[in-house]
């Protein structure tokens, strides 16, 4: 009787370690995922991948396709879809939400709940663009972004954090502005671009 008391208080003291360590793992994967969110966001380059688009007005899309938004040193690059209604643009419809310009203004603060809020504003030869971007330390994100000649949107998506941004002068054959000037001093003709 002695040796099945003794068996059962050891599982239990076994079960109740073994919660224990889950339980701190789990806090300890949160906060870094949360301080890797925020190094991510400070860092100046990151990428939003969205997967639902909602309009002014009308319904959520679930997108299917691959788009992001892109934020690279001084520049935004979109690659996002545009649904709802357009006021003033050119003929053909226009670029839409596919551009890459630069930025003229970025803000960066956080609320109280440690989220990540950016406002960013960039122009190009169709429209002006406010960006209103907030990301949760769990890195789900939330984009809205305000036009003079189109009605408001807004998208759903993810911080990517699995890769890091490459930037053209990191692809294979591709040279550096400062490389591209020593090699035309030297007067080597091969140039990538």
């Amino acid at each position: 009787m002695k040796s099945y008391t003794l068996g059962f208080f050891l599982m239990i003291l076994l079960a109740g370690c073994s919660t224990s360590a889950t339980t701190s793992t789990r806090k300890e994967r949160k906060e870094d995922m949360k301080t890797a969110v925020k190094e991510r966001v400070e860092s100046g380059s990151y990428r939003i991948l969205v997967n639902r688009a909602m309009p002014l007005g009308g319904r959520s899309v679930n997108l299917t396709s691959v788009y992001s938004l892109e934020v690279r040193n001084d520049s935004v690059y979109s690659y996002l879809p545009y649904f709802g209604r357009a006021y003033s643009i050119p003929y053909g419809g226009g670029k839409g939400l596919t551009f890459n310009a630069p930025l003229s203004e970025y803000n960066l603060s956080y609320s109280e709940r440690g989220a990540a809020e950016v406002k960013l504003v960039a122009r190009n030869n169709e429209d002006t663009y406010t960006f209103t971007i907030t990301v949760q330390p769990t890195g789900t994100a939330y984009i809205s972004i305000n036009m003079y000649n189109r009605q408001t949107i807004s998208f759903d998506g993810e911080l990517d954090m699995y890769k890091d941004i490459v930037t053209t002068a990191d692809l294979p054959g591709r040279l550096t502005p400062e490389e591209r000037t020593i090699n035309s001093n030297q007067g080597l003709t091969k140039l990538s671009y």
